[in-house]
């Protein structure tokens, strides 16, 4: 079995720390918290948990105070965390089993990072980051804000999911504010670019930030993830404005990085459904349903395009068409995956009574092929 030292850094995490270390603490052999600064109880809560507390000045760079954290982990393996993820039951006994059994040849252990789940607390919104490194091979982050940890050698893909479940809002500013600080002393790079874009997006400064993507768009592809998200993104700003043609532009312009995501294909497929074009949407919702779920993606994904939600559409869609049929086919495999939602229940009964009635018509107007063949004639 390997050895575990958690790694983590905090500022004023009162509300959703707890929850946090509650969740792993007895998974892991050692809990080390790096706080930068803290005013509220986090310190408090951390000690019941841990000793290892330690200070860190807060330098406007997250990649330091990682690094700070990592170089007092004195086990095997690292795993580290947010303060507003945790574990939920079913993934603390795949990780207490992924603790038993890792091979040590393995260098980093990849878990899925998930942003939201659907009704059913699946996965909806997911990404996927690297967890757990040997401590050994010193694997150091980079970048000051949206850091990254940077890993090499034998990788292990693992089924422990990361729940991520913020309790308190983002700070927009700080984050724009310290990635201009980097851009100012490193220049403008094809990494800086890209989160400069979804910075000025999030601090609502869109004109800039479609501006920002599309001239992001237009140098070499180092990361193909980020330039489909950038796509993403633009579509999402030209929805927004109402240009309905840039919309669907950069939403096909996402297949010249990959081949089609579900995800995509569902979104082309939305804009012919809302522009009442109910065939081309079901090309494109059906389409999705033949993708499979890449397994190298490290790009935000939306899962419930592989699953239920084309479904769903495609039940609306065929019903606009009236092929009542394969509306209500799609709508029993949507129940499938959530056999007690309201909104498909409902649609099961009204499909069934708009069969019903389309079955009783058919049969009144059909001639009643009674008499001899010339009465008949």
């Amino acid at each position: 079995m390997i050895s575990v030292s958690l790694c983590m850094i905090v500022k004023d995490e009162e509300a959703s720390i707890g929850r946090c270390l509650e969740s792993v603490h007895d998974l892991v052999d050692e809990i080390n918290i790096v706080d930068t600064g803290s005013t509220d109880r986090t310190k408090e809560i951390v000690s019941r948990y841990t000793d290892r507390i330690f200070d860190f000045a807060w330098i406007r760079d997250f990649a330091a105070a990682r690094n700070f954290s990592f170089a007092q982990a004195t086990r095997e393996y690292i795993f580290w965390l947010d303060a507003d993820d945790y574990l939920q039951e079913k993934d603390r006994e795949a990780f207490r089993k992924l603790k038993e059994t890792l091979d040590p040849r393995f260098d980093a252990v990849v878990m899925d990072y998930v942003v939201s789940r659907d009704p059913y607390g699946r996965a909806q919104l997911i990404t996927r980051r690297n967890r757990l490194v040997k401590r050994a091979n010193g694997f150091q982050w980079k970048y000051p804000i949206h850091e990254i940890l940077v890993v090499q050698g034998e990788i292990f893909l693992s089924s422990v999911e990361v729940t991520h479940e913020p309790l308190k809002t983002k700070e927009k500013k700080r984050n724009l504010s310290i990635l201009e600080e980097d851009i100012a002393r490193n220049g403008l790079t094809r990494r800086s670019h890209y989160y400069f874009a979804n910075e000025l997006m999030d601090n609502g400064r869109l004109e800039e930030a479609a501006d920002c993507f599309a001239s992001f768009l237009e140098g070499e592809v180092e990361n193909f993830e980020d330039h489909i998200a950038a796509c993403g993104n633009l579509a999402h700003l030209y929805h927004a404005r109402g240009d309905d043609a840039r919309e669907l532009h950069y939403l096909f312009k996402t297949f010249e990085y990959d081949v089609p995501r579900a995800d995509y294909c569902c979104r082309i497929a939305l804009w012919f459904e809302l522009h009442g074009k109910y065939r081309q949407a079901i090309f494109w919702y059906e389409l999705a349903l033949k993708q499979e779920l890449p397994n190298d993606y490290f790009g935000l994904m939306n899962k419930i395009c592989w699953t239920w939600a084309p479904h769903v559409q495609l039940a609306i869609c065929y019903a606009k068409l009236g092929q009542l049929e394969k509306a209500y086919e799609h709508n029993e495999k949507a129940l499938g995956y959530m056999p007690d939602d309201p909104n498909l229940l409902d649609n099961r009964q009204k499909l069934e009574s708009a069969m019903q009635k389309k079955a009783a018509g058919a049969e009144a107007s059909a001639p009643d092929g009674g008499g001899s063949a010339e009465e008949n004639r």
